[in-house]
């Protein structure tokens, strides 16, 4: 990537990442993260499943627990000590009403002044096709970021009405601004190390079985963006 990004805004005190599955924020996101971190931001997490069908050879009433427990100790390498789940169905989340609602309690609940997540769109900008939950999950947010500020859209909810600044979206193929995590790529490295019982079931050669090589090569690339050694990149998008 070498196109000019914008410098991804840093004026806020509280941000809330949502996404489908343990392991999806450190894919790249954990870096930014654990720079937020270090500067004394709130950042909280928020997984609308447990993961539990990410393993083929395995049974998921297994995998769940072992990806959460993952998913927290992941977090807390970056910074992160605030970690929740909603159980809906791994590899069945459906952009729904009913998802609408849990994120725009929990963006209530929590009341951030930015949310984070990942790619929402249909493919990673190329043949790769995204999965099916991170585009439900990431569409879903957007409504849920306007619901949430909408005190008559889900009026029965004990939060008051809260509205967002901005969604970030991770490893977009239509990036809009990127951070600099020169000095928090390790970070973001031992993070995703963390998620020991997801890469063990990968394919040898799977993109990201080798964490230091991929999440390092990644940020490189996004680096001269904004004229550093290594950045991470995301869409920055209004509801």
């Amino acid at each position: 990537m070498t196109d000019r990004l914008e410098l991804f805004p840093e004026d806020w005190s509280r941000a809330l990442a949502v996404v489908a599955h343990p392991d999806d924020l450190e894919y790249g996101a954990a870096s930014a993260v654990s720079r937020w971190t270090s500067q004394g931001k709130d950042v909280r997490y928020l997984l609308a499943t447990r993961g539990e069908a990410g393993i083929s050879d395995r049974p998921p009433a297994e995998v769940g627990p072992l990806r959460e427990a993952e998913q927290r100790r992941s977090a807390a390498v970056v910074g992160v000590d605030v970690v929740e789940f909603l159980d809906h169905p791994d590899g069945l989340v459906v952009e729904s009403v009913g998802l609408r609602r849990d994120l725009a309690a929990a963006i209530r609940r929590h009341r951030p002044d930015i949310l984070i997540s990942i790619n929402y769109r249909d493919t990673w900008g190329g043949p790769a096709w995204n999965h099916a939950d991170h585009r439900a999950v990431g569409r879903a947010l957007i409504a849920a970021a306007r619901d949430a500020a909408n005190p008559w859209v889900f009026d029965d909810l004990p939060d008051p009405a809260c509205e967002v600044r901005f969604i970030a979206f991770n490893a977009s193929p239509a990036p809009t601004h990127a951070v600099d995590v020169t000095d928090h790529v390790d970070a973001g490295i031992a993070s995703l190390r963390e998620h020991r019982t997801y890469l063990d079931g990968l394919d040898q050669g799977t993109p990201g079985t080798d964490p230091t090589s991929f999440l390092r090569t990644n940020a490189e690339a996004v680096g001269p963006s904004i004229g550093v050694a290594a950045a991470v990149s995301f869409e920055v998008v209004t509801s």
